[in-house]
C-alpha cells in the first residue's frame, strides 16, 4: 500500500481505562479503547485529523445524519500474533469498500492516507487493548457521517469520519437456528444493499426480533422481489456444502460483497474445492436437505468470521443440519483463516498488514 503521510494532531489521554478492562469477559462492541480518530470534510477538501480521547461527540439536533440517514461504516479486526506483533487482516479491502459505499451514498470518498495513517497511528497508540487468546481481537469500527445543521433533503456539504476500536471476544458461541424469511425483506435491486449504509441495519431489526420471537437466532434473507432465493444471513454472507461443492449466492446490488467471503472462496478454490458463485433457490436448499446432501451451512463475516448453522426453518419445518467436525469444511477455513490473521502460516495472499 503506497500512500501520502499526512499531519495528525495527537491528544493521549490522561486516564487510560485498560487497567478495569476484564480479559475474560469481552461482551462484542460495548467496551472502547482509549482513544478515537477523527477527520472533517468541509468546502470540498479533508481537514482537522486528530487523535483524541474515546468521548461523546457534540453536534446539532439538526444534524443531517439524524433526519436522513447518510451513515455508512466498516468493520476489520486487529489480532495479536503468538509473538505479540498487532496485525490487520485485509484494511484496504476494507478501505476500497468504505468508499464504494461512499459513492452510492453520495457521500465524498474517503483519502486511503486518511483512512490508514489514521487507523495506524490509533493502533499504535492503543495497541495494549489488541487481546490475546485465540477468539479474542480488536474490532476496528470505521464510519462516516453527514454533519450539515440543515433540516432539508439534499447531500450534505459536510461530513465527519471517525474509527474507533473495540476489544471482542466471539460474536456467536454456539451453532445458529435460522429461519428462511419470506415476508419481510432485506434489500431490493437498484437499493443500497451491497453497501454497508448504516439503515440496511436498522430495517433488519423488526423481523429478526420476530424471529427470535420463534426460537431462532438469525433470518436467512431472500430476494425483494419473489422471496425465491436466498441472498444473506443475518449480517453475512450465506455458503452451503451440498455435496463435494461450496456453493454462495452470487453478488449483485442487493449483497455485501463480504471479505471474509472473498477470502474463504480463495481458500476454498486453492484447496481444490468446486465452487459455485449462483442464484440458490430456497427450494433447492430444501431438497437437499431432505436428500441429506446439504452437509454444511454457515455464515462468513467479520465480526462472526464463521458461523455454523445447525438448523434451518422453512414454512413451519425445522430441518438439521449434520453435526460439523474438525474435517468440516467450515471447521477447516475456519482455522485457515485464524491461523494466517495471526501469523501462524504463510501468508500466501498478502492479506495481513503489521501495525506494530
Amino acid at each position: 500500500m503506497n500512500y501520502e503521510t499526512i499531519n495528525i494532531d495527537i491528544q493521549k489521554t490522561q486516564h487510560s481505562r485498560l487497567p478495569g478492562l476484564d480479559i475474560n469477559n469481552l461482551p462484542f462492541g460495548k467496551v472502547f479503547s482509549d482513544h478515537m480518530f477523527l477527520a472533517e470534510y468541509k468546502d470540498g477538501k479533508w481537514w482537522r485529523t486528530r487523535i483524541v480521547p474515546y468521548g461523546n461527540l457534540q453536534m446539532s439536533p439538526a444534524s443531517s445524519v439524524l433526519h436522513y440517514g447518510q451513515a455508512i461504516f466498516e468493520g476489520l479486526k486487529a489480532y495479536r500474533s503468538e509473538k505479540g506483533e498487532v496485525l490487520l487482516f485485509r484494511p484496504n479491502a476494507n478501505q476500497k469498500r468504505l468508499n464504494t459505499s461512499a459513492i452510492r451514498m453520495a457521500m465524498p470518498v474517503v483519502p486511503e492516507e486518511i483512512f490508514m495513517e489514521g487507523m495506524l497511528e490509533m493502533l499504535r497508540l492503543d495497541q495494549n487493548w489488541v487481546p490475546a487468546g485465540d477468539g479474542r481481537s480488536l474490532y476496528i469500527r470505521p464510519f462516516l457521517i453527514a454533519t450539515d445543521d440543515y433540516i432539508g433533503v439534499k447531500t450534505s456539504d459536510s461530513y465527519m469520519f471517525l474509527i474507533i476500536a473495540s476489544p471482542v471476544g466471539a460474536y456467536y458461541n454456539h451453532p445458529l437456528k435460522v429461519r428462511v424469511e419470506k415476508k419481510y425483506f432485506r434489500a431490493v435491486e437498484g437499493g443500497v444493499g451491497s453497501v454497508k449504509a448504516s439503515g440496511n441495519y436498522s430495517r433488519s431489526l423488526y423481523p429478526a426480533a420476530l424471529a427470535k420471537a420463534e426460537g431462532y437466532d438469525q433470518l436467512i434473507w431472500t430476494d425483494g422481489r419473489e422471496h425465491k432465493y436466498v441472498e444473506e444471513s443475518g449480517t453475512m454472507n450465506l455458503m452451503f456444502v451440498i455435496g463435494n461443492k461450496l456453493v454462495t449466492p452470487s453478488l449483485g446490488d442487493t449483497i455485501l460483497p463480504g471479505i471474509t467471503r472473498d477470502s474463504v472462496l480463495q481458500i476454498a478454490r486453492d484447496w481444490g474445492m468446486v465452487v459455485e458463485e449462483r442464484k440458490i433457490e430456497v427450494a433447492e436448499i430444501v431438497e437437499a436437505l431432505e436428500k441429506g446432501i446439504l452437509i454444511e451451512a454457515f455464515g462468513t463475516g467479520t465480526a462472526a468470521t464463521i458461523a455454523q448453522i445447525a438448523e434451518i426453518g422453512n414454512d413451519g419445518i425445522d430441518y438439521k443440519l449434520p453435526l460439523t467436525t474438525d474435517q468440516s469444511f467450515s471447521k477447516r477455513v475456519g482455522l485457515e483463516l485464524d491461523n494466517i490473521r495471526r501469523g501462524r502460516v504463510e501468508d500466501k495472499y498478502n492479506w495481513i498488514y503489521k501495525v506494530c
